[in-house]
């Protein structure tokens, strides 16, 4: 059997296999390269992801740094107002920081240049009293060049007068019973309690207690050390007798705000039956009036009524916002809100902007000629406000003061309108501040009857001691069957 014979194999099928290879081998090479491309891709992506984590890290990183920054601020500030809560005297001193240096501050009493004053002799001397030099006074031995000092002295002499007065009643045939008066004379009241306080001793209780601030109890015994007993309850009926009769009068202040063209209100906390009130004050250079009511611009409206046409100033709280009224809002409250600003951006070009316009507002209305001047100051600082007003603000400090002012603008720099208009809100500011330390002493009111006693007497006692009235002969006039009733508190409005 013979053996098979190889196959031939031609060029092509040589070839082929080679080929085959290549192909293959590029097609490889194709995958590396789209992997390489796309691991390529995959790298500048998380390259820009570890970028961007970076930033945030950074980011996070300073919001870190800051807070911890605030909350080391914070922790400063506790540890001082606990420092200070512990402090045993002047809780209400100057902080060292604000403290002004002693080379610095200027010597006491009044401006250089002020007119000189000194107690003044009487007109008239009540006793005079000589006190002889017979001898020396030490060793009983002669006095030679012997020569008269003649001094001054003003005594107090508390005495209680009691004066018993007999009036008569009878009938007439034309006005049926009719009575006897005396100009002392303050109740028809006779038997068990026919016994009174006068006048005198009403009117100087009252402003103890009212004006002055001095408690119930308080004005009973700086009363006894006078030689006349009463019990705070007596007291307290009697002032109350007092506030009715002297109604009237304070209604004239009421109605004298309404002609005013200026008012200033301002409002502080108070207790009444135990409930949180509010005691408001509206006032300008002639009339206070106190009312004890809740927070609410109806209390304004009530006491200013419709046909208000002055300018309302107060502060920057919104129970006034929806009062109709021509309104200043302080600028010292912004000055405040634009501070604490500053304290969260010391750099803001803005805020510091504002400040400056405003303080130089004050100067403006301050040293201003005439009213063209004024009004011409009131066009550039309303325009300017404005401008400020209108950029661009990214800052939350900047926003914030912004957004206050935006929403009060209309009755931003209204003083400049208005030359009888002051800047500030510190004319009704000062009016509270004596009645918030009378709170202290006796919070509040217990019942409303006491209010009201409260608002008559204390709206009486300062626009009498305002008007350079005496508040006694109102009293008096008020309170005596004797006497004509006193003039009116009333006073003709000053025009703007």
């Amino acid at each position: 059997m013979c053996p098979a014979r190889p196959t031939q194999t031609t060029a092509s099928e040589r070839c082929a296999a080679p080929c085959e290879a290549l192909r293959q081998a590029r097609k490889e090479v194709a995958g590396l390269t789209a992997e390489l491309a796309a691991t390529k891709r995959d790298n500048r992506r998380l390259q820009k992801e570890l970028a961007a984590a970076k930033k945030t890290i950074a980011g996070l990183e300073a919001v870190r740094d800051e807070q911890n920054k605030r909350a080391k601020a914070l922790q400063e500030q506790l540890q001082q107002a606990e420092q200070e809560a512990h402090r045993q005297a002047a809780p209400n001193r100057v902080p060292e920081d604000k403290r002004v240096p002693e080379d610095e501050k200027r010597k006491p009493g009044r401006k250089k240049g002020h007119k000189g004053d000194w107690r003044k002799p009487p007109e008239k001397v009540d006793e005079r009293v000589e006190v002889p030099l017979p001898c020396c006074p030490h060793c009983k031995g002669p006095v030679t060049d012997v020569a008269p000092r003649k001094q001054i002295i003003a005594k107090l002499v508390f005495k209680v007068e009691h004066l018993e007065l007999t009036t008569y009643t009878g009938i007439c045939a034309q006005c049926g019973r009719v009575h006897s008066t005396h100009p002392e004379q303050v109740s028809t009241a006779t038997g068990a309690a026919g016994t009174h306080l006068g006048q005198s001793a009403l009117a100087f209780a009252a402003e103890l207690s009212k004006r002055h601030g001095v408690t119930t109890r308080g004005v009973c015994a700086i009363l006894k050390t006078m030689g006349l007993s009463l019990t705070p309850g007596g007291l307290t009926q009697a002032l109350d007798r007092v506030a009715d009769k002297l109604k009237p009068w304070a209604d004239q202040i009421r109605d004298g705000l309404r002609q005013s063209s200026v008012v200033h209100v301002d409002e502080t906390s108070w207790w009444l039956e135990s409930r949180i009130f509010w005691l408001h004050v509206l006032t300008n250079k002639d009339y206070t009036y106190y009312v004890v009511a809740p927070r609410t611009s109806a209390v304004v409206r009530d006491v200013l009524g419709d046909a208000f046409t002055g300018v309302l100033v107060s502060d920057c709280l919104q129970i006034y916002d929806p009062l109709d009224y021509l309104q200043s809002k302080c600028v010292f409250h912004h000055l405040k809100a634009i501070d604490e600003g500053l304290k969260q951006s010391p750099h803001s070009v803005f805020l510091a902007q504002i400040k400056s316009l405003f303080k130089s507002s004050i100067d403006a209305k301050k040293h201003c000629l005439d009213e063209d001047e004024l009004a011409l100051d009131s066009r550039i600082y309303n325009a300017l406000l404005d401008l400020r007003l209108a950029g661009d603000l990214h800052d939350p400090a900047e926003i914030k003061v912004r957004n206050r002012l935006a929403s009060r603008r209309p009755h931003i720099l209204t003083y400049l309108d208005y030359p009888y208009v002051d800047p500030t809100n510190n004319l009704a500011e000062r009016r509270l501040r004596p009645a918030i330390i009378f709170r202290k002493l006796s919070a509040g009111n217990k019942t409303l009857r006491g209010a009201r006693t409260f608002e008559i007497l204390k709206s009486l006692t300062v626009t009498c001691h305002q008007q350079g009235r005496d508040f006694a002969a109102l009293v008096a006039g008020a309170m005596s069957l004797g006497l004509p009733p006193p003039p009116p508190i009333f006073v003709e409005p000053s025009s703007p």
